[in-house]
């Protein structure tokens, strides 16, 4: 029996789903208050406990959510009985030993590569697949593992994939990482922990600083690429490209995908298909017929009004979003709604967040959202920070959503980690 402390947290859920697809017996432990991801657990028969030490019984696997501490109650009894304790990356770097597992690392854009491997592979041979975000699938027939392994807290070293993605690297989670040269380390611990071959964002400032004695494939639209994008052409429908793999044609794509960073995931992809041997036809089909992942791009339209929902928080990521809507949507304005994620980053990156900003037409910004920071820790770290640079922007409260009706005919992107609090609601109630 594998017991899960805090089961119902997006990641733990989806691998408590996938085990129990694999044949393991699950349970675990959450507070009662409703959450989302209850609801699947209880379809696949999982039994959800409150939280207790009499949860815990001899013979049993527990699994610990990275919130939990040494002193919560449940854990202390399994220290008691001397049971074997995982951390949730350490289970799933036991489940990567068992399948041909392709990890998908980086800064941005590791979920929605994830997404879109996993889609692809899915189709075509079938794939087990987990998705930080609290997405997962599993199947006893399934060969392949298609995970998004995070470098916070070094997570991803817990991982022994075949093959590995890395998106790209940039300074972020600047409460862990002292430095760029500390982040980069760790990606070269993750680089040797791969056991084929690496593919890597060839464009990307920092992928080629790593050293390392795995052989490590490039992509993007540099000439000095083994896998290149040519012939590019970014119109409202989507991206057009040819792809040459290592000086020789492979394929081209006409993708309903936006923005260059859309077309760098694809390229991950298809990189990964092109060396398992995929047929390029059978590839395009699945890529065009990619529907997208919960919280990445996800588009509503009220009337004229077009509503982007994102999960972009880091300076590169407002870019990418803010650009990609400017392919698709050209003759639009393009208004930003952000909520600030962590008081850390906003100290840290507060001026090239709101500079990503001002590629919009007009910018709100809200108070922080704290994460899994204290307040207390930051007395003097508001989301002034970052409105101070704006050159056209203000803040926005929670009941202000009557600010955002003037731009009833225009694009505006909600960028939350937290559902864009009901603004986007409110603002569809009032339209």
């Amino acid at each position: 029996m594998y017991h899960f402390v805090g089961i119902k947290g997006a990641s733990m859920s989806a691998l408590a789903g996938i085990m129990h697809s694999l044949g393991y017996e699950i349970q675990g432990s959450d507070s009662e208050e409703y959450y989302y991801t209850e609801d699947e657990l209880k379809d696949q028969g999982i039994k959800i406990l409150t939280p207790s030490k009499d949860n815990i019984k001899e013979g049993m696997y527990i699994i610990k959510g990275n919130n939990y501490t040494d002193d919560n109650i449940e854990i202390e009894r399994a220290k008691e009985l001397n049971l074997p304790i995982y951390t949730y990356q350490q289970m799933v770097g036991r489940l990567t030993k068992l399948f041909t597992t392709i990890a998908v690392s980086g800064t941005h854009g590791k979920t929605a590569t994830t997404a879109l491997l996993s889609h692809v592979i899915g189709n075509i041979e079938g794939c087990n697949y987990l998705v930080a975000a609290g997405k997962g699938y599993a199947s006893k027939e399934n060969k392949k593992f298609v995970v998004e392994a995070r470098e916070y807290g070094r997570h991803f070293l817990e991982y022994h994939p075949t093959y590995s993605i890395i998106t790209n690297i940039e300074m972020d989670h600047v409460d862990y990482y002292n430095n760029i040269d500390d982040l980069l380390d760790a990606y070269r611990q993750y680089i040797i922990n791969t056991e084929k071959m690496v593919l890597a964002c060839g464009d990307d400032r920092y992928t080629k600083f790593i050293k390392t004695n795995r052989p490590v494939f490039y992509y993007g639209l540099d000439e000095d690429n083994e896998i290149i994008a040519k012939d590019v052409n970014y119109t409202e429908k989507g991206i057009s490209f040819d792809v040459f793999v290592e000086d020789n044609y492979y394929g081209h794509f006409d993708l309903p995908i936006y923005g260059k960073h859309a077309l760098l995931n694809a390229l991950a992809v298809i990189g990964i298909c092109y060396y398992e041997r995929y047929d390029v036809k059978e590839v395009s089909k699945h890529l065009k017929s990619f529907t997208g992942i919960n919280k990445r791009f996800m588009e509503t339209k009220v009337n004229k009004t077009i509503m982007i929902e994102d999960y972009a928080h880091h300076p590169t990521q407002i870019k990418y979003t803010i650009k990609a809507a400017k392919q698709k949507y050209p003759n639009k304005k393009i208004i930003t709604v952000l909520e600030p994620l962590n008081y850390s980053r906003t100290e840290k990156l507060g001026e090239a967040i709101a500079e990503a900003l001002n590629l919009s037409d007009y910018s709100y910004v809200t108070d922080i959202f704290k994460g899994k920071e204290n307040k207390e820790d930051y007395p003097n770290i508001t989301s002034d920070l970052i409105i101070k640079h704006l050159k056209n922007g203000e803040y926005i409260g929670d009941d202000d959503s009557h600010k955002l009706v003037k731009h009833k005919d225009d694009v505006i992107i909600f960028m939350s980690p937290n559902d864009a609090l009901g603004l986007k609601d409110e603002l569809i109630e009032k339209l």
